[in-house]
């Protein structure tokens, strides 16, 4: 094989690296913005479920107590 046809070789290697770099990274940017927004709502999930069971009668109870028919 001849150097200039090695060198298109590689040049063409590197081109369709490069453009499965920057594949990759696209699908990671979203993946982390995903990542982010599923993280937000399940901080907003927790607090709400937080709150509503605060709320309920016997709520606070933790799950390692006895039921009160104990």
């Amino acid at each position: 094989m001849k150097l200039s046809e090695r060198m298109d070789e590689l040049e063409a290697r590197l081109t369709f690296q490069e453009d499965t770099i920057a594949q990759l990274n696209d699908v990671i940017t979203r993946q982390d913005a995903d990542i982010r927004r599923l993280l937000l709502h399940m901080r907003e999930l927790s607090q709400k479920y937080s709150a509503i069971s605060g709320a309920l009668p016997g709520g606070t109870r933790s799950s390692d107590d006895k039921p009160p028919h104990y």
